[in-house]
């Protein structure tokens, strides 16, 4: 095999988009950003940046990359989740190039040639490390590495001037990756090295921290009077929405579904012919010798699980105490124990030491020296040569474990992990050696591990009674013609109810429990409660608000029947998706009027708070130690507008009064404390800090609202 055919066995997903990875990982908010669909003629898979782009366009992308990494991977299979990260890469890519490249040239950031060829040759970056470097055994490959396996320079230069057309191309896709993340992180270089803080900013950072306030005011909740009692009409709706636009825009597109889901359950029928099934297997199971019941458990129990587990008194799960006195072989059920029918046999019983202390030598399946392989032929013939060398007393244990023990962890104990009981996290094989095991004998047993000899220091003299019990779990699921009952119900309401008038209606004539689903954006691929709902999402977006599905949506133990009852277009939302929500803010703006004229009657020349109290018949409320960042402020909770009034006081002085989102107050300052900094160079750097550690996310943000993209995929998937 080739060199270049061994680095790309071992290659990760996507060789040719790797260098993609820095310069766009802080992009990943940039996804889910939507919009209208179009007609269902339109190729258009979504829009970056005013540029629209076309399925065909991402599909054949999307193919090279599937074909690249068969290619890397022959003998692979590419499941739904490799797609998607397929997918998700390629989608990418586009945002980069459309996005943020565009970028790099505006502030004259590049990689010149010199710099590159430094960074693949002279100085290798970390990518070429990466994939030139056996991921199991962490050296790199012998054909450009020396031999303790590091890059060996000569090698490597050697290797790339002597590449075939194929080797060619990983290299340049190579080239290309990093030359993107050397570009990615210039750029992020470039913004964080321009957050700069003056020392007068410094200062009032420090001030907004440690200038510390204790407030008392005089609240009057929007709770103190009902809502009934402040009548609002369309003229005083329409006002409050053309006056507070900004309220009530969507940065993304969303959807709003009532639906009614008829979960599939068991009928009594059902029940009946599972339980003479589970009996038939009990029944069965009483035949069955303890060499046959591990086939016997693989073939019944549901997904093929063979289960027999070590118990005690205290972790016994057979709900029959007779267990405790019944011969070994005993069987005990079915017992309908909610998701399943379970029967359980009683497979041995034995008495075990309660604890134990044991060394080992492990002939593992893999060789941590070398990471090599180990056939388990090999491991096993290796242990028994050993065993007969430490019984003929031919070496002694203590040197076998120094010298051929793979348990690297022990070997410094000489292979002793000191007591243990049958509740220590070991294998159970392990543990049952020293449980059940006499001091001095020496075995070799076989766990997933490989193969370990096993000698037996010493046994507690107290001892206890194990049970090993074997179970079988027979699913409880609704037969094929109990599912075909449930589709028939909940085709026949989708078919009858097939307006949302009619759908209400159905669901309180019939009592059905009506569920809802909120802000559902056009890539979503799950919904709450709702696995895999790929299709009904799509559904959701190429349907009219008001739509009834007219097809059912299937899922793992439900059949769902949904109703679209709100659209969010990205932008402004329309005064009649968001009325209810301007109703209850046009009417706590009244109120707030309300509020403040009496405020102002009958405490508008009050100098002290005492008199504001009194004269509106409120009691004072106290918020200790609040800063200008603070965010709640007592048992109050967040307001915002109380604390920056409070900050803008003199100590003792009382404010006017001020709308804020739990009421209109008027507020005054007791008294101050100053604990300023000592070092404000250190807190302007923090600061700088602070902003650097934004600087990414805040960036890529402005550019994704700069961008305006749409992503459309899942109307093509």
């Amino acid at each position: 095999m080739s060199v270049l055919e061994k680095i790309r066995s071992r290659t990760g997903l996507l060789v040719g988009l790797v260098g993609l990875a820095l310069a766009i990982f802080i992009l990943e908010s940039l996804l889910g950003s939507s919009s209208t669909l179009f007609g269902s003629n339109n190729t258009t898979v979504g829009v970056i940046a005013g540029d629209k782009i076309d399925y065909t366009q991402y599909s054949n992308k999307v193919n090279e990359q599937l074909n690249m990494v068969m290619q890397n991977n022959p003998n692979g299979t590419i499941d739904d989740n490799m797609r998607g990260q397929i997918n998700e890469v390629v989608w990418n890519s586009f945002i980069s190039e459309k996005v943020v490249q565009p970028e790099y040239k505006k502030v004259g950031v590049s990689v010149s040639e010199d710099e590159l060829y430094d960074m693949m040759l002279v100085h290798p970056h970390k990518m070429v490390l990466q994939q030139l470097t056996d991921k199991n055994t962490g050296r790199v490959h012998e054909v450009v590495g020396t031999p303790d396996g590091n890059l060996d320079l000569i090698k490597l230069n050697q290797w790339v001037n002597g590449m075939n057309p194929e080797a060619e191309r990983f290299w340049s896709n190579l080239e290309t990756g990093i030359s993107e993340s050397r570009l990615a992180e210039k750029y992020a270089t470039l913004i964080k090295k321009g957050m700069y803080v003056t020392t007068a900013e410094a200062k009032q950072v420090d001030a907004n921290q440690n200038h510390i306030m204790y407030v008392g005011y005089v609240m009057k909740r929007y709770t103190a009077v009902s809502d009934s009692a402040v009548k609002v009409g369309n003229d005083d709706i329409q006002k409050y929405y053309n006056d507070h636009l900004y309220e009530f825009k969507s940065i993304e597109t969303t959807r709003k579904i009532e639906y009614v889901s008829f979960d599939v359950v068991p009928s009594d029928q059902d029940m009946v012919d599972l339980d003479k099934d589970a009996k038939r297997v009990a029944e069965e199971f009483k035949t069955k010798t303890i060499k046959e019941d591990s086939a016997y458990i693989a073939q019944e129990s549901e997904g093929g699980q063979v289960t027999i587990s070590d118990l005690n008194k205290k972790t016994m799960i057979i709900r029959d105490s007779s267990v405790y006195t019944d011969p070994a072989g005993t069987v005990y059920g079915p017992y309908n124990e909610g998701a399943y029918f379970k029967i359980y046999k009683l497979e041995k019983i034995k008495s075990i030491a309660d604890s134990a202390k044991v060394r080992h030598i492990l002939i593992g399946l893999k060789d941590p020296r070398t990471n090599k392989e180990r056939p388990l032929a090999v491991a096993k013939r290796i242990s028994d040569s050993l065993l007969t060398l430490i019984k003929e007393k031919k070496v002694s244990f203590d040197t076998l474990v120094k010298t051929v023990s793979d348990d690297l962890g022990s070997v410094d104990k000489g292979g002793d992990y000191g007591w243990f009981d049958e509740n220590k996290g070991f294998v159970a094989e392990f543990k049952n050696a020293g449980l059940e095991g006499t001091v001095g004998n020496i075995t070799n047993v076989q766990t997933q591990f490989g193969f370990h000899i096993i000698e037996v220091l010493d046994v507690s003299k107290t001892r206890h009674t194990a049970y090993s019990v074997a179970q079988i779990f027979k699913l409880i699921a609704p037969s094929a013609e109990t599912t075909k009952q449930y589709y028939k119900a909940a085709s026949d309401f989708s078919g009858q109810n097939n307006t949302g008038d009619l759908f209400d209606v159905a669901i309180d004539k019939q009592k059905l429990n009506k569920r809802l689903a909120e802000n559902i954006k056009e890539n979503d691929k799950t919904l709450p409660g709702l696995d895999v709902a790929k299709d009904l999402v799509k559904w959701v977006y190429a349907a009219n608000k008001g739509d009834v599905s007219p097809q059912v949506f299937e899922f793992k133990d439900k059949f769902v029947v949904a109703h679209l009852t709100g659209v969010k277009e990205k932008g402004t939302l329309p005064l009649d998706e968001v009325k209810d929500e301007v109703i209850a803010k046009a009417r706590q703006a009244k109120k707030a009027d309300m509020f403040v004229k009496e405020f102002t009657a009958k405490a508008g020349s009050a100098t002290k708070l005492d008199d504001v109290s009194s004269n509106m018949g409120i009691k004072i409320e106290t918020a200790e130690k609040i800063n200008f960042a603070s965010f709640n402020v007592g048992t109050l909770g967040r307001e915002d507008a109380l604390v920056g009034t409070a900050a803008g006081l003199k100590t003792l002085a009382v404010s006017k009064p001020v709308i804020g989102d739990n009421g209109v107050f008027v507020v005054s300052v007791g008294k101050t404390e100053d604990n300023p900094a000592q070092d404000i160079k250190a807190v302007k750097m923090q600061t700088e800090q602070m902003l650097s550690g934004r600087a990414d996310y805040e960036v890529y943000n402005a550019l994704r609202d700069k961008a305006n993209i749409e992503d459309h995929r899942a109307k093509f998937e």
